[in-house]
């Protein structure tokens, strides 16, 4: 029996992303792994077609646009639920999440069922190469998010998780509203509202070394709003 699908949703990651398949796929344990290609003009998709031949445990979804990491995950979520994977892992495709780390997810979900969190903080703060004001930038942002929605979660903006297919089942995807950072961040709450028990894994967290970083002012925006958006639009029983 597989061991749970890996989603790696992909814009411009022809560095990275022949060697994090190969890593991932390389585990012990069965892991799939699904790419959700924004139609990555350097040819990511084209890569991972090729990579299928020698994989056939590789899966592609490939999208006309760049429409954001909230609803690459979302269409990686419905494909996964619709072929009965028991486990559903988000992942960044540019090795800031160590592929061996998936193991751990995996055993603590299997454990505890509900969602595990690959976490930066829950230890201290577990991250490298990362300058002095994107870690208070982030570290910040957590202890924002856990003031304004109470959640008991150290790493509220991380996107290293293990789902098990009956937490996915029971959230509204249809009503995801976020895209970037607070994509994350709605996630987790949804699940706290349902719930379902929550773990965090202490990780290590190694900025991207290949390819360029999809972080933008836009997206810090939309975390830094959308978490009071969430919190009325739970006090108002419209969540």
């Amino acid at each position: 029996m597989n061991a749970g699908l890996v989603i790696i949703p992909t814009y411009n990651e022809i560095e990275n992303i022949t060697q994090i398949i190969e890593a991932v796929l390389g585990l012990p344990e069965d892991f799939h792994v699904l790419v959700v290609d924004d139609n990555s003009p350097d040819g990511t998709a084209e890569v991972v077609e090729r990579l299928q031949e020698q994989y056939p445990t590789l899966h592609l979804l490939q999208r006309e646009g760049k429409n954001g990491l909230g609803t690459a995950y979302v269409e990686g979520f419905r494909w996964a639920l619709a072929r009965d994977y028991p486990y559903i892992f988000e992942m960044d495709a540019d090795f800031s999440h160590n592929p061996l780390d998936l193991s751990r997810l995996l055993a603590s979900c299997k454990e505890k069922s509900g969602m595990v969190i690959g976490s930066r903080y829950v230890t201290g703060v577990n991250v490298v190469n990362w300058p002095l004001n994107r870690v208070l930038l982030s570290y910040g942002a957590s202890i924002y998010v856990r003031w304004i929605t109470g959640m008991p979660i150290k790493d509220t903006t991380a996107g290293f998780v293990c789902y098990a297919k009956e937490v996915l089942e029971q959230i509204d995807l249809d009503n995801i509203r976020f895209v970037g950072y607070a994509f994350q961040i709605e996630m987790k709450y949804r699940v706290f509202v349902k719930q379902f028990p929550i773990t965090e894994v202490p990780i290590i967290f190694t900025d991207r070394t290949r390819g360029e970083s999809k972080m933008s002012k836009g997206i810090i925006k939309e975390a830094i709003f959308g978490v009071m958006n969430l919190k009325i639009r739970k006090l108002l029983n419209k969540l």
